[in-house]
């Protein structure tokens, strides 16, 4: 029974992902582009792959342009399956000409 309750109170491992901020512009979402390398499984061709995730970030620390590690977790609204662990490196500032 002590086992039980003891795997129970993990939560097992969760995946992490590093990727680029490519949009701040929600509140409290930021949107992630992670890259993915692997061969092609007939050519053998090295392929680049992108995909996007929807992470929540509390504090508005990331902007566009910086590269992030998230997190999974719990569904937080339709998109979200991430939130934002830490801001690995700060991207460079993008100037807006007025």
């Amino acid at each position: 029974m002590a086992e039980e309750t003891k795997k129970s109170e993990s939560r097992g491992n969760r995946k992490q992902r590093v990727g680029e901020v490519v949009s701040n512009k929600m509140t409290k979402t930021i949107v992630v582009r992670v890259e993915r390398r692997f061969p092609h499984p007939k050519f053998k061709k090295i392929v680049t792959s992108y995909k996007k995730f929807y992470a929540h970030d509390e504090k508005a620390e990331a902007k566009t342009g910086d590269t992030v590690l998230i997190e999974e977790c719990r569904p937080l609204s339709k998109l979200k399956r991430w939130t934002l662990i830490e801001v690995v490196e700060r991207g460079v500032a993008e100037t807006v000409a007025a």
